[in-house]
């Protein structure tokens, strides 16, 4: 009897996302001669670059800046069985126990559910008294349509960018604590305090770049948030600037802090020594 592939496990909407952190044990590492070690290096390097070209998979690389964790993957992919099998070769990549996991977080690409409907931007153009079938209304209505075409491919379906600085935390919105419960207010209620939060952040476009990824019922946590930049003055300022928003301060609990610097392999190797 011969065991048949996984069938895919692709989701009607979104992608997978692991985020993976590894300490190095240098002890470990130390056992292995040179040829062994040169073996290890290329097998990862190899591996990413395995990811890289496969349809529906994307990896990120980061050294990490606190000892937390030495090394960083951000893996996205559309087939669960893809994330779950290049998970365990990531692990085992340099070696057995080589690489020891720190942390880890599933979640997956989501819409928001405080997007505004097509229905609900109509009626905001009747408010302002553009009627429907006008051409008005029909350059409008299209203009919508494109922005939205646009913020749900990459909200489901992101393509990452190189940029050097990163920063991923966990979230949830408080339930009961300190009588702030977030899941007992109304959808409208949530959807107004959001608008304020998204122009908050809207600020910092061209400077952040924001993937929130969610795990309710995935993780421990509600969301992941993950954010690239090219100045890390930037990450502190946004997350500071934030701070100070209703939604954060009333309802938000945070998990640890995770810092890299997105990297080559090969720089990667060069500075944990390996």
């Amino acid at each position: 009897m011969t065991d048949k592939p996984a069938q895919k496990l692709v989701s009607a909407e979104g992608w997978h996302v692991l985020h993976l952190f590894y300490k190095v044990e240098h002890g470990q590492w130390s056992m292995l001669s040179d040829e062994e070690k040169m073996r290890a290096r290329t097998n990862l390097s190899d591996l990413i670059e395995e990811i890289r070209s496969t349809e529906g998979c994307q990896v990120l690389t980061f050294s990490m800046v606190s000892p937390k964790a030495d090394i960083g993957f951000m893996l996205l992919c559309a087939d669960m069985h893809d994330a779950n099998r290049i998970e365990k070769r990531l692990t085992l990549s340099l070696g057995p126990d080589v690489l020891t996991p720190t942390y880890s977080f599933y979640s997956m690409t989501e819409r928001s559910e405080y997007t505004s409907t097509e229905e609900e931007y109509v009626a905001e153009l009747a408010g302002k008294g553009i009627a429907a079938g006008t051409p008005e209304h029909e350059k409008a209505l299209g203009e919508w349509r494109t922005r939205m075409e646009h913020y749900l491919k990459h909200r489901l379906y992101p393509v990452l960018p190189p940029w050097e600085a990163m920063c991923f935390y966990p979230m949830s919105k408080r339930r009961g604590t300190d009588g702030q419960n977030w899941y007992a207010l109304s959808h409208a209620e949530r959807k107004e305090l959001m608008g304020g939060h998204a122009r908050v952040g809207r600020k910092w476009s061209g400077k952040i770049l924001q993937l929130i990824t969610g795990c309710t019922g995935l993780d421990d946590w509600e969301w992941g948030v993950t954010l690239l930049a090219h100045d890390p003055m930037d990450l502190k300022g946004i997350v500071y600037e934030m701070r100070f928003d209703e939604v954060t301060h009333r309802f938000a609990e945070f998990g640890d802090f995770y810092v890299g610097l997105q990297l080559p392999m090969d720089e990667i190797f060069r500075r944990l020594m390996l």
